[in-house]
């Protein structure tokens, strides 16, 4: 069979998809190939977060959720492909390589989704409206079907979140004082939008004006409830735990991969969302977290989900060139 050959078209479906991932303070750690036939998509070890994310793991979660844009741009793009996720071991840049198998219509579902993605955004502001009903979460989870190692709960016994406020008031307490992180954080913030249409970083105007610390970002002046007023609080929202059976690259990656298509399946039903990883960097209120929900497995990603009191902006992206650009 002759390989597909990726027209200017198709690079532009395909390259937008994944530019537009979520990742950690928006680093966009990603760079894509595009030989006959096939799609690979490499991680970026040059964009690090030492002090957020000294090992790695966020920016691997990062790379599986540009995984999944790029699997639905695929079917978008009448694709039948396959996936293989770090072809090259655990420890090569080369995250998955999408090999093109022959043509298949996409479904209403995928066209759907993709059209999800541009408006998906992290949203940390207090929600409207009611939390979300059990059928509302069942049809969320129901996008990880064919997912395998990545489990979905939603966190809604008092015991749980009791466990969780516990897990974010202490992740706040250091992070609030950690300097090194405050000045990583700062040094991700975008203040001038207008001079920075394009790049990497956190938009200023996307975050809260009064940050939380249950909504991720957790900045020097983030207030500080106690605990059982910020569990009372978190009672009011809805919050799904990712956990996985093992802790390599290759559980982060899968990770990121059922983030990103369980938050697609919440934007295509009008709802908003925003993620928390750095309360998992701290080892031990993370492994005590995982025993207070007697939990079999890893803990790897909090996620908010709710309805939109009103609209945030975009954080910037970086040019498609750039993504498309070969390695040094």
């Amino acid at each position: 069979m002759t390989k597909r050959e990726w027209s200017a078209a198709d690079t532009d479906v395909l390259a937008k998809a994944v530019v537009r991932s979520p990742s950690v303070h928006n680093i966009q750690p990603w760079r894509l190939e595009l030989p006959a036939g096939e799609v690979l998509l490499f991680e970026r070890a040059d964009l690090s977060l030492p002090h957020h994310d000294p090992h790695g793991r966020d920016r691997a979660i990062s790379c599986g959720a540009a995984v999944a844009n790029l699997e639905l741009a695929a079917r978008v793009l009448s694709l039948r492909h396959r996936v293989r996720l770090l072809p090259d071991g655990q420890q090569g840049d080369l995250v998955a390589r999408l090999t093109v198998e022959g043509t298949q219509r996409p479904g209403e579902a995928d066209l759907r989704r993709y059209s999800a993605i541009a408006r998906r955004r992290s949203y940390r502001r207090a929600f409207s409206g009611p939390a979300l009903t059990g059928d509302d979460v069942a049809g969320l989870v129901a996008a990880l079907e064919g997912e395998e190692g990545v489990r979905v709960e939603r966190l809604g016994s008092a015991e749980q979140l009791d466990a969780l406020a516990e897990l974010l008031e202490h992740a706040a307490t250091v992070l609030k004082q950690d300097t090194g992180y405050q000045r990583e954080l700062a040094m991700w913030t975008i203040r001038d939008e207008r001079s920075h249409p394009h790049g990497a970083g956190v938009a200023g105007s996307a975050l809260p004006p009064s940050p939380l610390p249950w909504s991720g970002l957790v900045r020097s002046q983030t207030a500080l409830p106690d605990r059982r007023t910020l569990a009372q609080r978190l009672a009011e929202e809805t919050v799904l735990l990712f956990a996985t059976e093992g802790d390599g690259r290759d559980a982060h990656v899968r990770t990121g991969r059922a983030m990103q298509r369980v938050w697609l399946a919440a934007v295509e039903r009008g709802f908003v969302a925003a993620v928390q990883t750095h309360p998992m960097h701290l080892s031990e209120a993370r492994r005590r977290f995982g025993q207070r929900l007697s939990l079999e497995g890893h803990p790897q990603v909090l996620m908010r989900v709710g309805r939109p009191s009103g609209t945030v902006p975009q954080s910037p992206r970086r040019r498609e060139d750039e993504l498309l650009a070969p390695r040094d």
